[in-house]
């Protein structure tokens, strides 16, 4: 990579992984944490069109690669948090990006914070029937 070449930047987080991505003009290779993609992702093919997503639906698979930081959580959180960090660097690449990526759910962030956590928080069991304790005879 030279040092005039223009890099597009996004930050995304899924459940507790967090990717920083960068879009540089190329090919279309996929380089996480200094791994081919493929490799990183163990060629499981929904991560890696996970993470193909973003540029497929805008047409630019083949223009740019990949380049990706992520840490936290497992495979499918990364290639999560990679799709959405691909997708913010499209719209800093063009705000006319912006809608059909959104339209595809690649900008939506899926935290699970209000999920509830321990079963003390959710309501009580309740049974349609009254219970009846049976007498053994």
């Amino acid at each position: 990579m030279s040092s005039n070449s223009v890099v597009y930047w996004g930050t995304g987080r899924r459940k507790t992984s967090v990717a920083r991505v960068r879009l540089v003009p190329g090919n279309g290779t996929i380089t996480i944490n200094g791994r081919p993609g493929d490799n990183y992702l163990n060629y499981n093919p929904a991560y890696i069109a996970a993470v193909k997503a973003p540029l497929e639906t805008l047409g630019l698979g083949t223009e740019y690669d990949i380049l990706v930081n992520v840490h936290g959580g497992g495979l499918t959180g990364q290639s999560g948090a990679i799709k959405q960090g691909a997708a913010r660097a499209l719209c800093e690449l063009s705000a006319d990006n912006r809608k059909p990526l959104k339209t595809e759910g690649h900008l939506r962030s899926t935290s699970t914070s209000g999920v509830a956590t321990t079963p003390s928080s959710q309501e009580p069991r309740r049974f349609s029937t009254p219970r009846v304790a049976s007498i053994a005879s």
